[in-house]
């Protein structure tokens, strides 16, 4: 039996006329892989895949980002453009069933990027406000941009400040990279031969061996990683191990993740907190404020509106300014969204192309609107 869609779907599709978001039609099937490549692991293990007749990776549409930016870089479209959608998301094994309705817009190329982060969550606050009536929504605010920045002024070496970076969104695996952080593993047990050649940094020779091994042992490089991605991996592990912060970096790093603030203080507490430390952060600050003097402007009730440093969501291309909207604790999202400036260069488009956007969980909404007394 096909999903119907939501009663209150008129209502959404009106707000999207009066925020000047075009309602796009997405295709049910997409490619595969810039899902499997960008998606977040979460989202990774919940893809329906299948093939096409030549053998190219398919799946049921996970989420509408993704194929939103594909379709704006297929038609060559200008921007800045406003996409808005409405229709069904296909996961595994979610509570609920595998197949529910997402509704969003997505905001790309629009080049001042505080106006754009500030009317996205407008947007997504409208929307919520619309269909929601009365009810009180508490929104949380984090900045990955922020993060990374801090990462950097703490001369974190380029792969632990990737690896934090990718651990962001998950409080589980940003835990286990500051345990390993503070505590390194000792070195990996390797024949001498092998662990020699990781200590020089000897990619084409560590390389040359891993394929030699694996030629020896009948395992084909197609099943899995090639011999330079094995010994890139294992060079950068190394270099991970190595590292050793500092107390006073550490200490500065795990208060960083902790703060959280109400979003009317959260400038003053950052600029607090880079001070103490003795962390140049101007330019993250600088973009900080500006986006929160645009989001003021879009008089939302700053008081239902917390900033959470360590918060973000677990999807990968994320780059920037994040964010959740609810209905009160102990419930589920009702939005999520945020900056992927990153993703469409990722997709193919020729020039970098900004973009920031949100999506609703529409049977979240749905129940919320059925429970009202």
């Amino acid at each position: 039996m096909t999903l119907r869609a939501p009663d209150f779907a008129g209502e959404i599709t009106a707000l999207f006329t009066e925020r000047d978001a075009a309602l796009t039609d997405i295709a049910i099937i997409q490619p595969a892989d810039p899902f499997l490549d960008m998606a977040g692991e979460d989202l990774r293990r919940r893809i329906f895949l299948t093939e096409s007749e030549t053998g190219a990776n398919l799946c049921l549409r996970p989420e509408f980002t993704i194929p939103v930016c594909r379709d704006h870089i297929e038609k060559r479209a200008e921007t800045p453009q406003r996409y808005a959608y409405l229709g069904e998301v296909f996961r595994q094994q979610r509570e609920g069933g595998a197949e529910f309705f997402q509704a969003g817009i997505e905001d790309l190329g629009e080049s001042d990027r505080a106006l754009a982060d500030a009317r996205s969550l407008a947007d997504a606050h409208a929307l919520l406000a619309r269909v929601l009536p009365g009810r009180v929504l508490q929104g949380t605010l984090g900045d990955q941009g922020v993060f990374e920045a801090v990462l950097a002024a703490l001369g974190l070496p380029r792969g632990w400040q990737k690896r934090l970076t990718r651990a962001f969104g998950s409080q589980k695996l940003l835990q286990a990279a500051l345990d390993d952080l503070a505590n390194p593993q000792g070195a990996a047990s390797l024949p001498r031969n092998v662990a020699g050649l990781v200590a020089r940094g000897d990619m084409e020779g560590l390389a040359a061996h891993v394929g030699t091994v694996m030629e020896e042992t009948g395992l084909s490089p197609s099943a899995g990683r090639t011999p330079e991605d094995i010994a890139r991996r294992l060079i950068e592990k190394a270099e991970l191990r190595s590292v050793r912060l500092t107390d006073a970096a550490m200490g500065a790093l795990k208060s960083f993740v902790a703060l959280r603030a109400p979003f009317a203080d959260a400038g003053r507490r950052l600029a607090g907190f880079a001070a103490e430390n003795g962390l140049i952060l101007d330019e993250a600050l600088e973009a900080f404020d500006a986006r929160a003097t645009r989001i003021e402007g879009e008089g939302l009730p700053l008081e239902t509106l917390i900033y959470d440093a360590g918060f973000g969501r677990p999807l990968d291309y994320y780059t920037g300014f994040i964010f959740e909207i609810g209905a009160g604790q102990g419930l589920p999202p009702l939005v999520g969204g945020g900056r992927y400036d990153r993703l469409l260069t990722l997709l193919g488009a020729e020039a970098p192309i900004p973009g920031v956007g949100f999506s609703v969980w529409l049977d979240r909404v749905a129940a919320l609107r059925e429970a009202r007394p």
